[in-house]
This record gives C-alpha cells, sequence and structure tokens, in this order.
C-alpha cells in the first residue's frame, strides 16, 4: 500500500508523463482505501475535492496539478493503464494550460490571424512581395484595431509548407502574394525554387477542412486566380480573386487598401471596395481585376 511519501512520488513521475503500471495499480489501491481527503469512491465516481487544492501528506497540489490529479483518480479508479493516464495528464494540461492563458489575456482568443503566403519562383517574373507585405504589416500597424490582427508570414512557399502554415497557425485570413495560372492553378515553388503548380480542386479541398476550423477570407492577390476563387468560395465565406492580370503596383494598392479598411475595423466586403479605390485613386486602371465572392449572399 502507497504512503503519502512514495504517493508523492508516484503523482509526480504522472505529472511529468513517466509513470509505470505499477505506479497505476499502487495508487489504485491507495484510492480504494479512502487516503485522500475528501475522497469519494463510487464504481465511477471519484470526486477529490473539486475545485479545491489537494494535499497529501505535507505537499500541497493546486491549480492545474490539482485539475490533472482529480481527472487521473477518475480514471485509475475506471481501470486505465499507464498509457491511458500519460494521455489524460497531457490533454488536461495543454487544455487547461489554454484555458488558464486565454483568461490572463482575454483579448488574445479574439485576434484574428492573417497568413500571408508568398511564393515567387525563380524562373518567373520577379514580384515585389516584400514591398507588399511590409506596406500590410505598416498599415496594420498603425491602424486604429490593430490589437485585433497578428501578422504570420511563410515565403518561398512550397505545397508542404502550405499545409503546415494552416496547421501552425489556423487562421481567419489568408493572404496569398504570388503568380497564377488560370486553369493550372496557383504557383508555389517546389524545393530547387523553381514553380510548382498546385491545382485548384487539391486547393478548395485542403481551404474546405479549414473552413471548419475558423478560415472565413482568403485573398488571392494572384494574376488569373478568379478560376481558383470560384472553387474555394463553395466552402469559405469571402474570397478575393484577379479576372485576369494584375500588376505589381495594382496588387500591392489592393492589399494595402483591403488590410486598411479590416484595421480600421470594416467587414471583408468594405475592404474589398477598399482595395479597389487604393487602386483607382493611384490612377492605374485596374481596379476592376479584383473580383469578390460572397458565400453567405450566395446562400441567402
Amino acid at each position: 500500500m502507497a504512503n503519502p511519501s512514495n504517493l508523492n512520488d508516484i503523482i509526480q513521475r504522472m505529472l511529468n508523463g513517466n509513470q509505470s503500471d505499477e505506479d497505476v495499480e499502487a495508487l489504485r489501491q491507495w484510492l480504494n482505501s479512502g487516503g485522500i481527503q475528501n475522497l469519494q469512491v463510487g464504481k465511477y465516481n471519484v470526486n477529490i475535492g473539486q475545485g479545491q487544492d489537494i494535499h497529501i501528506g505535507d505537499r500541497t497540489y493546486q491549480g492545474l496539478n490539482a485539475e490533472a490529479i482529480r481527472e487521473v483518480a477518475r480514471a485509475v479508479i475506471q481501470g486505465s493503464n499507464a498509457t491511458d493516464i500519460r494521455e489524460i495528464v497531457r490533454s488536461i494540461l495543454k487544455e487547461e494550460s489554454q484555458n488558464l492563458a486565454q483568461r490572463e489575456n482575454p483579448q488574445s482568443s479574439s485576434r484574428k490571424t492573417i497568413l500571408v503566403l508568398a511564393s515567387s519562383p525563380t524562373n518567373k517574373a520577379r514580384l515585389r512581395l516584400d514591398k507588399e507585405v511590409r506596406e500590410i504589416d505598416e498599415g496594420l500597424r498603425r491602424s486604429q484595431h490593430r490589437e485585433k490582427f497578428t501578422l504570420q508570414q511563410r515565403w518561398a512557399l512550397r505545397p508542404d509548407d502550405l499545409r503546415h502554415a494552416l496547421l501552425d497557425f489556423n487562421p481567419e485570413i489568408i493572404h496569398f502574394c504570388g503568380h497564377g495560372s488560370g486553369d493550372d492553378g496557383l504557383v508555389l515553388e517546389n524545393d530547387a525554387g523553381l514553380a510548382q503548380l498546385v491545382p485548384t480542386e487539391a486547393l478548395a479541398n485542403l481551404f474546405k477542412r479549414f473552413a471548419t476550423r475558423g478560415l472565413e477570407c482568403v485573398v488571392l492577390n494572384a494574376c488569373y486566380s478568379e478560376i481558383q476563387a470560384n472553387a474555394i468560395a463553395q466552402h469559405i465565406d469571402y474570397i478575393v480573386g484577379m479576372s485576369s492580370q494584375i500588376g505589381d503596383d495594382a496588387a500591392i494598392k489592393f492589399a494595402v487598401g483591403f488590410y486598411d479598411e479590416l484595421g480600421a475595423g470594416w467587414s471583408y466586403e468594405d475592404a474589398y471596395s477598399g482595395g479597389c479605390d487604393a487602386i483607382a485613386l493611384q490612377g492605374i486602371p485596374e481596379e476592376h481585376t479584383p473580383v469578390f465572392k460572397n458565400l453567405k449572399k450566395k446562400s441567402t
């Protein structure tokens, strides 16, 4: 039978994720003996002072550790093994840490992540993507609602980089800047930095899955990308594509105008209009090249 001294060692190993089946069995026997203060044991009922600190011998467990111990106790009584316990502890500590971070900084949970994906293969015409991204960043930094957005960037984008970036950042907004190739797809890069086409259907299927994870808007700031926009618009609420070729200056002005509007607190549709206005105000005759797709309007 475990005593408070070696029980603390067992619990510490569990919290660190390196317990054995023998540790689990020792804890199970101790729990069944009614060893913890305020412990109630039934076939599926274990309650170790819910919401309270846990005292074992001369040690006190608080906060996340106490919550993890409560969940471990429930699982042990119900017959879980060491592998199950390890996953339970990992899951509880991760989830509770995220909840704690949100409670400490409630504004962080309301931030929208803008993920900029840039691709300019060496065997294609050079684009001034650095200028485009820099001006987006500067515009957001000086905007009225700058605290509502986080800008993330991925450069020299390869197909696997695209997947990884979506998984890493789970963005609400995606901004692709680079080359488009109409029916052939969007132009990313291969390992050698040369052009690699991503088919429209593959792109749409990828974004479809992330629509259920919070992806709201996709901007394809690339020539002839309306074809991809039409496909993606079947799944994403708001999307911008280009109906024809678009010059560097127009593409940059559109991007700046779009994010200036978002940073000022306006809607995605307003942002689209602001981007088109930014092109027109410069006297660039390409303000009708960007096209806006709204899945919500289409479905009503």
